[in-house]
């Protein structure tokens, strides 16, 4: 039974060791963050959590673990509570890294499983991923929270690491609401070509829980969403409302 939805970004800034000087502008997101895995802690203890990776299509199961070592801090994160005897994989993708992150920082014995998309993936393939996930969550009695990890555009600045793009502004408003509204539409027609030129990496798991909670009523909820250092954040709760 797919419990609740938390979409989270996946900035390595997150990580207070990581933050450094950047510590206070980004401590109202890492609270939204930190609210928003709370919540699905308390809703489910197996997650899903879905993000891009260059490496392509994949499952990452628990108990994996790795290392935020590769962003400058040797932070080790695990999928789930028996990971501590696990190695440590140096090239455990961000998202995963993010999400092991939130369900250590929620304080919960969270276990998680990884499905990773590749970050050019076409819609029809993130919907299907999604539909897939959701009938599995249908079939378990059990409570399964969704984790949809990414970014937005990071072209709403000229020092944003793909510069300035003036449709980053529209693009990100649209997920905005999209998000805010559990407008499942609204993501799954997403232009996955104009995301690849904003270097919006949120965009195939957006589409991954567009076909998960398609058909389906879902209150959402914005509990944050900003664009520093030229990169948008967007930070949200889905609750079905059966």
């Amino acid at each position: 039974m797919l419990s609740l939805v938390a979409v989270l970004p996946e900035p390595p800034l997150l990580v207070p060791e990581l933050a450094t000087g950047a510590a206070a502008q980004t401590a109202e997101l890492r609270s939204a963050c930190a609210g928003a895995a709370a919540r699905l802690a308390g809703a489910a203890t197996r997650w899903i959590a879905v993000g891009a990776d260059a490496g392509g299509r994949r499952t990452v199961c628990p108990p994996a673990r790795g290392s935020f070592l590769g962003f400058g801090v040797n932070v080790v994160v695990g999928l789930d509570p028996a990971s501590a005897a696990e190695p440590v994989d140096p090239d455990m993708p961000l998202p995963l890294l993010i999400a092991g992150w939130v369900a250590a920082a929620a304080g919960a014995g969270v276990s998680i499983r990884g499905e990773l998309v590749a970050p050019d993936e076409t819609p029809r393939a993130c919907a299907d991923l999604g539909a897939a996930l959701a009938a599995e969550c249908a079939a378990d009695p059990r409570p399964v929270g969704l984790l949809v990890v990414g970014d937005g555009a990071a072209t709403h600045t000229e020092k944003a690491p793909g510069y300035l793009d003036e449709r980053a502004g529209p693009f990100d408003a649209a997920v905005a609401a999209a998000l805010r509204d559990a407008d499942t539409g609204a993501l799954a027609h997403l232009d996955a070509d104009l995301a690849t030129a904003l270097f919006a990496a949120g965009r195939a798991p957006w589409q991954v829980l567009a076909g998960a909670a398609a058909g389906d009523p879902w209150r959402g909820e914005l509990l944050h969403s900003s664009i520093p250092y030229g990169v948008a954040y967007h930070v949200a709760v889905w609750t079905p409302l059966r």
